[in-house]
Order: structure tokens, then C-alpha cells, then sequence
């Protein structure tokens, strides 16, 4: 029998790496172990109360954790022993049990993490710990309540590197402990001020994510930025690349500028010598999308770096001016375009946009592209990964073209198995949201799920009550919406889009085939992707840098219905999904009503009857024939390796060598 204190071991190493987040037989162990905790709770809270005698006893269950354990083992031997590429983030979606991400920027980051892990990559991550992390969603009377709870960091699997370093706050010295999580291979550290040694103010600077007034931010950017560095450095971890995931960690350039202007390199050269190491990836495609800050809070915090190293403060806050900005503004992807050798969007049209929107700034033409994409084997259900194993082999989840290229050998009834069983478990999960949504489990399901900023237009469809509720009546080829998202606790019109959506799911209109999923996050975002046959996104065109939630859903069997923005602009082939035309009318209404208009046209005469094609209540063979297509031209385009691919070859290998 194998020794309890063994077996516990085992389960916690399994449990403190996040590689259990795309790990089946890992998340699969950690769901049978006889523990006295609730069934979504993290696995190391189920490890911690964990029945190691009733483990023990079962063999079975014994063999699986030592697998898990062994192949674990195995994948951190492979692990780079020098990391040559630190990769900074303001936020990190790893799991939903880590409530450290707001959104798609976040998750993106987790996914590229993850990707490097599969790759071996010798990349670090950098972020800050929040200590409340982003604001959960209550509904209340149809409108969006805010509610935080406070991170339980034995649960989250931190752990306290020691390491402690001190950043310069105006007047003060902020000092910062970093805490480490394993992802895979792949190292991340967080930064975190709340500590006993820190003012009420001070401690507060890590509270929140994406929350408190525009010093607050200032703030926590100057930690993230300054304090990533020096806690690397502090950790013996000297990466050749920085890579920006947003402009949050622009100010690591200070840091970096500093290590040279203390040596004695002037500050031209030493700016030459940042820009060799700095790489920027904007997700911005709209100026309003920028961080601001008001330049005389920015010349306090950094005047006394600029008077220790003899620059101008003046000198200095030039990096930071954008010609189309107003007098008196910092505005920080300005500064991260100027301190960074190379600068990327994240889909072909974004680059375009990108070079439009920084023309002024010179380089800006040189701005160049890399499509994200999406980690498969975390977000894939199940069914569809074992279906995808056996058909097409393993290598389908890193993109390989001729994997994908197999889909046809997987035939139409194991396809319709596989989405009825993730269309059930989506249903139920509605049903138990809200009780009056009369969802059929065999009904084609249109998911929309994303931040509710005004842009997006999750009412579209409203546009046109009256033929959405003939739409929604049809009680032979029935269909039914699936909404989920937040609103920014500070975006007002985005609350009243959440308002209009909730609404519609209670009226006549929607007639309990319409619902809102409340508290968005990444395990509703699962559901969503592996129960719904259609993926709705419908942004005004050019103002989505990408929108990977589409992603997700196609690997998942959905049929993808966008407006061309953002990724799907370059994906969409005219049969691999449907494009909602964009009409180029002045006036932002008329223009809403004429797409809202093609939509309807394109669920009521192109996507209802392709499903029910057939005659009955199961997706027809026409449809799972467009479904695999889309596999084909879809499956080797969308995942994060290939984008890691494109990183490693294009961006980083230039930069430093991989």
C-alpha cells in the first residue's frame, strides 16, 4: 500500500501547478477524491481535505495519482533551465477558482502561458497579486450589482517566494512580496503590497483589478513595471526579451533604462539598448481604450528617477506624448511604442487599425501583427478531445493542418453525441439559473458572452423586437440565446446594455427562450463554448482587436456568426461560418438597424433552416458537414501554439534569439 504521507505529496504538487486546468486524467482525479469539500471547490482545497485512508484503500484511485504525478514529473524535467523571455500582464486567467483576470486579455495571457508550457518556452509571467481580484456580478431587479471576496491564497496555490523588494512611491517606499505560481514549465510571479509594512494606502495598491481612480492605476502600474523587474532580479531570473502584454508594464522601462544609466551609458545609447529587449502587443484599437494619465501626477512619481539619473524630467515625459492627446497627458502606449524595439496587434485588421491609430508616432508603420489564439486542451470539452484524440491524433490541439485535415472519419452520430450531451449540461445549468427559461436540450443554441461595452452590441437584435419574437415563436425549428458579461463597474452604458438583455429574457418578447447567465467567468464561458451550436459576436467593425470567445467555440463544434472584425476577418472563408454584413452609414443608429437587419435575415433564412435541414429535432448532416469544414480551415489558424510559434519565430527570435 502506498505511503499516506507519499500519496498526499503527490496530490499537492499535482494540485499547486495549473497544469490540472488542461490535464483531463488530472481534473478527472481531483473530481473522484473522497473529500469533504464542494464539488467546484479548487484542488487544493479538496486536497487539503482530502480522506488519504480512503485513498489509500483504493487502488484504483492510487494508480491514477501516481500516473498523473509521474507524467507531471516528467513534463517539469523537460522545463528550461535558463528563462530568456519574461512576460508581463496586468491580469492572468488561468482558472475561474483564480478570480485574477476581468476578461479576454486576461485569459489570453493564462493561454499564452500555458501554450509556452506545451512548447517548453523559456518564458516567466509577471503580474500583480489583487488581493480581492475582479468584481463578481450579482443581478438584481435586471441591473448589475458589483460584490468582491477576498483570495484565499493556500486555495490559489501561491506561495511566498521570500523575496521582497521596494519600489519608490512619490514620498514613499512601497515594499512588495512576490508570490509564485506554477503553470506547466512555466514559472508566474505576482506582486503583491499588502503587507503589514506597507501605509493603509500603500497596502491598498494590489486591492483590485481594473478598479479605484486614476492614481490608483498610476500606482499599481508603476509596481507592476518597476517592482516585475526588480523581483526578477531579486529571483536570479535575467530574461534577454520583455514582453508587454498591454502597456500596464511600460514602466519596467525605467527600470531597465536605470540598471544602464547607473553603469555609465548615456541615456540615448541606454534607451537604443531598451528598445533591443522590449516587445509590445497593443489590444487597443480605439483611443479611448489607452491608459491617461495626467502628466504632472506622472513627473511626481518619476521625478526624482529623472534627478538621480540627470535626465529632464521634461525629457522624459516626451515619451508619453501623443500629438492627439490634449495638453498635459501621459498616455502610456505612446511611451511603450517608443521604449519598444517591435510592436504587434493581435489580428491582421488591428495591425491595420494600430498603424492608423499611432501614425503620428514614428515607427508606428512598422507595426506588424501576430493573430491570437486560444489554448484547445483547455477550453475543448471532453467528449470533443477524446473524439479529436482518437480521429485525428494528439497533435490537433497545437494546430497541425493534416490533423485537422481527418475530421471526416468522425461520423455524424458521434458528432451529434457529443454536442446533445454539452447542450444538456448547458440547459441544465440555465434551468438553474433561472426557472422560468422553458430551454430545450435539443433546440439550436446561439451563446453570446463577452464585456458588455457599448461597441460589442449585445441588443442588436433588438433592434427589431417584433421579428426577433416571431423568430423566438416558432415552435417547429425552435431556437434560443444564452447571454453572459459584465459591464466595467464604472461603464454606465454598458450596465444598461446588461439592463436591456435581462429585460428582454423576461418579456413576452423572449418568452423563456432567452437568458442571461449572471456572474460571467471562465467556467460559465466553458459552458457556453461546449453547448451552443452557434457563436454570436457582433462589434462594430474595426473596433475588436480580436475576440478569441469565437475561437473557443468553433474548436467546440459552434458555427461562428460575426460581424468581419477582429480574427475573423482573415478566417472567414464565405462557408466556414457567416459573415453579419457592415453597413457604411454615418449615423451609428440607421447603421445598427441595417445590421441588426442582415442578422435576422441570417438566422431566420441561412442558420434555422441548415440546422433543422433534415426535418427533425438533431442538427442536420448539411450542418455537420459545414461543422467540420470549419474544423478544417478553422482548427489549424485559432490555437495559442500556433500563435507561440509565431512569437517564438517572428518576434521574440529577432529581438534576442529564442
Amino acid at each position: 500500500m502506498t505511503d499516506a504521507g507519499e500519496l498526499s505529496r503527490w496530490l499537492a504538487e499535482l494540485a499547486h501547478n495549473y497544469r490540472w486546468t488542461w490535464h483531463p486524467p488530472t481534473r478527472e482525479l481531483f473530481a473522484r477524491l473522497p473529500a469533504a469539500a464542494a464539488a467546484n471547490a479548487s484542488p487544493c482545497t479538496r486536497v487539503a481535505r482530502v480522506d488519504l485512508t480512503a485513498v489509500a484503500r483504493d487502488a484504483a484511485l492510487v494508480a491514477a495519482v501516481q500516473s498523473a504525478h509521474e507524467t507531471l514529473t516528467a513534463e517539469l524535467a523537460e522545463a528550461p533551465a535558463y528563462r530568456s523571455i519574461a512576460y508581463f500582464s496586468p491580469e492572468f486567467g488561468l482558472a475561474e477558482t483564480f478570480h485574477q483576470y476581468a476578461g479576454g486579455l486576461g485569459v489570453l495571457a493564462g493561454d499564452h502561458l500555458k501554450a509556452a508550457s506545451d512548447r517548453r518556452l523559456p518564458l516567466v509571467g509577471l503580474g500583480l497579486l489583487y488581493r480581492e481580484g475582479a468584481f463578481h456580478q450579482r443581478i438584481e431587479g435586471g441591473a448589475q450589482h458589483e460584490y468582491y471576496e477576498p483570495l484565499d491564497a493556500a486555495a490559489a496555490g501561491l506561495t511566498d517566494t521570500g523575496v521582497r523588494v521596494r519600489v519608490e512611491l512619490d514620498q514613499e517606499h512601497a515594499l512588495v512580496a512576490v508570490w509564485r505560481l506554477d503553470v506547466g514549465t512555466v514559472p508566474l510571479y505576482l506582486l503583491d503590497t499588502a503587507l503589514p509594512e506597507n501605509t493603509a494606502e500603500t497596502r491598498a495598491i494590489t486591492n483590485r483589478l481594473y478598479s479605484g481612480d486614476e492614481e490608483h492605476r498610476l500606482r499599481q502600474e508603476i509596481v507592476l513595471g518597476v517592482g516585475g523587474l526588480r523581483a526578477l532580479r531579486a529571483l536570479g531570473v535575467h530574461p534577454q526579451i520583455f514582453h508587454l502584454n498591454e502597456g500596464h508594464a511600460g514602466f519596467l522601462a525605467l527600470e531597465l533604462l536605470h540598471e544602464l544609466l547607473a553603469s555609465g551609458v548615456g541615456f540615448a545609447q541606454a534607451l537604443a539598448s531598451v528598445r533591443g529587449s522590449v516587445r509590445f502587443t497593443t489590444h487597443t484599437p480605439v483611443p479611448a481604450g489607452i491608459d491617461r494619465f495626467a502628466r504632472g501626477s506622472v513627473e511626481r512619481y518619476l521625478g526624482a528617477w529623472a534627478h538621480r539619473h540627470h535626465v529632464a524630467p521634461g525629457t522624459l515625459l516626451a515619451l508619453g506624448e501623443h500629438p492627439d492627446d490634449p495638453p498635459g497627458v501621459f498616455n502610456m502606449a505612446a511611451f511603450c511604442l517608443r521604449i519598444a524595439g517591435r510592436t504587434n496587434g493581435v489580428s491582421r485588421l488591428h495591425g491595420e487599425v494600430s498603424r492608423g491609430l499611432f501614425s503620428a508616432l514614428p515607427g508606428s508603420k512598422d507595426i506588424t501583427s501576430v493573430t491570437n489564439g486560444v489554448h484547445a486542451r483547455t477550453w475543448v470539452a471532453p467528449a470533443w478531445q477524446q473524439l479529436f484524440d482518437g480521429a485525428l491524433g494528439p497533435a490537433w490541439a497545437n494546430g497541425d493542418p493534416l490533423s485537422w485535415q481527418r475530421v471526416d472519419e468522425i461520423a455524424d452520430r458521434e458528432l451529434a453525441q457529443a454536442r446533445t450531451r454539452a447542450r444538456a449540461d448547458l440547459v441544465a445549468r440555465v434551468r438553474a439559473c433561472s426557472p422560468q427559461a422553458t430551454f430545450d436540450p435539443d433546440a439550436l443554441t446561439v451563446g453570446f458572452a463577452r464585456r458588455f461595452a457599448t461597441y460589442k452590441r449585445a441588443a442588436l437584435l433588438l433592434q427589431h423586437e417584433q421579428r426577433l419574437g416571431e423568430l423566438l415563436q416558432t415552435a417547429d425549428r425552435p431556437i434560443q440565446f444564452v447571454f453572459a458579461g459584465k459591464a466595467h463597474p464604472a461603464d454606465h452604458e454598458g450596465k444598461a446594455l446588461i439592463e436591456t438583455v435581462v429585460g428582454l429574457a423576461h418579456s413576452a418578447v423572449g418568452r423563456g427562450r432567452v437568458v442571461f447567465l449572471p456572474d460571467y467567468d471562465m467556467g460559465v464561458a466553458r459552458a457556453l463554448y461546449h453547448g451552443c451550436d452557434v457563436w454570436l459576436n457582433t462589434p462594430v467593425r474595426a473596433l475588436e482587436a480580436c475576440g478569441t470567445s469565437g475561437m473557443k467555440a468553433a474548436l467546440n463544434g459552434a458555427l461562428h456568426c460575426s460581424t468581419l472584425d477582429g480574427w475573423w476577418d482573415e478566417a472567414f472563408d464565405g462557408s466556414n461560418g457567416w459573415a453579419i454584413p457592415s453597413v457604411g452609414l454615418s449615423d451609428p443608429a440607421a447603421r445598427d438597424r441595417a445590421e441588426a437587419a442582415h442578422l435576422l435575415d441570417t438566422l431566420q433564412w441561412e442558420i434555422v433552416p441548415l440546422f433543422y435541414a433534415d426535418g427533425g429535432r438533431a442538427p442536420s448532416g448539411a450542418w455537420w458537414r459545414r461543422v467540420r469544414h470549419a474544423w478544417r480551415t478553422l482548427g489549424p489558424r485559432v490555437t495559442a501554439a500556433r500563435m507561440l510559434d509565431e512569437y517564438a519565430d517572428r518576434i521574440y527570435a529577432p529581438l534576442g534569439g529564442r
